[in-house]
């Protein structure tokens, strides 16, 4: 398995450490770092700094959320960011969800999936030199009945892989058929089918091999004897994701963990946290909760997780250390790579 990091929010992070801690990671053979973008900071500014500061790590945006720009910026922008890398830029695509779609951005949050594919063939377009002249369900280029005409993006044509980062069953499909690779949430090497089983059948329908798809999973890692501490240290960013990270009809991150198996532990939590008792929320998350989708333990129960991730054919394990205060994550980070390169 190669590894991926991810870079930290601005407003809560030493931004010259976060630049050393890059730096150092790539000197240890980290494969790829991924800038977020929720509702505090944007997931393009930080790589444009980043490629000017590194030399082989590849920079992904994890993810550009396709409500937050039409798909001709998104496209020029993974262009210019593509060149600004010398051809490190990995563009990571997703839908995101309705509070922010239609709270933060005050676009429609219909359609998303077929937003995604528009936006994915939109940029493939550009990619390869193409006039941008397409006609979608919510993207027409040129618009009709304007002065517009049909452009050609003023770079020359490139190959930039698209990792999509999807949740839901079709999404998961769509995933398999078209996108470079996969950038999983809410995933467990216990329950792998409840993600990759959509995925290898729309692999299978496209005609395509799995092995084309480079599958990367998001995976908490931390390592001590404190294992029922470590544990509970969690429970409540598990409760978040199943209260907060959606609304209360769509929460793709609860229908994830329904899916392996949780649906009435997902559920009760989600409720909790709708009613205002968070607490009690994290209370209810069970171990399994934590334990099946993260690397919890002590350095024997961690390499054998890192072992199921490989084994249930996830090809870049993206490391989470939050767990570790900010001045021992590098340290962490080394003895992680270790654990996995020993596989």
């Amino acid at each position: 398995m190669k590894v991926s990091i991810g870079v930290s929010a601005y407003g809560s992070a030493d931004i010259s450490g976060s630049v050393s801690y890059v730096q150092a990671a790539e000197k240890l053979g980290v494969d790829s770092i991924w800038s977020a973008e929720a509702w505090g900071q944007d997931a393009v500014t930080s790589l444009a700094y980043l490629a000017a500061v590194t030399e082989r790590i590849k920079l992904g945006t994890g993810i550009m959320q396709i409500s937050a720009r039409v798909p001709s910026m998104t496209a020029m922008t993974a262009l210019s960011l593509n060149a600004l890398s010398n051809g490190r830029f990995l563009l990571g695509l997703g839908a995101s969800g309705p509070q922010v779609v239609e709270g933060l951005h005050g676009q429609s949050y219909t359609g998303p999936l077929t937003r995604l594919k528009e936006t994915v063939e939109i940029s493939r377009m550009a990619f390869r030199g193409e006039k941008l002249s397409y006609q979608g369900a919510y993207h027409e280029l040129p618009r009709p009945g304007g002065e517009g005409k049909a452009l050609r993006l003023a770079h020359p044509p490139t190959e930039i892989p698209i990792y999509l980062a999807t949740l839901g069953p079709r999404a998961l499909e769509y995933t398999g058929a078209h996108g470079d690779g996969w950038l999983g949430t809410s995933f467990s090497p216990d329950h792998a089918d409840a993600h990759l089983a959509y995925i290898r059948k729309g692999a299978k329908q496209a005609g395509r091999n799995m092995n084309e798809i480079d599958l990367q999973a998001a995976c908490t890692v931390m390592i001590g004897d404190n294992v029922d501490e470590m544990i509970a240290s969690r429970k409540p960013g598990v409760a978040f994701q199943m209260g907060a990270m959606g609304s209360a009809q769509t929460n793709f991150y609860n229908e994830a963990f329904q899916r392996a198996g949780f649906a009435d532990d997902a559920l009760a939590v989600q409720q909790l946290w709708l009613d205002g008792k968070r607490e009690q929320a994290a209370a209810r998350v069970t171990e399994d909760m934590v334990s099946q989708f993260q690397a919890i333990g002590t350095e024997a129960m961690v390499r054998e997780r890192l072992r199921l991730y490989r084994d249930a054919g996830i090809t870049t394990l993206s490391v989470r250390l939050d767990g570790y205060p900010p001045d021992a994550r590098l340290t962490a980070l080394e003895h992680i790579m270790d654990l996995i390169a020993a596989l």
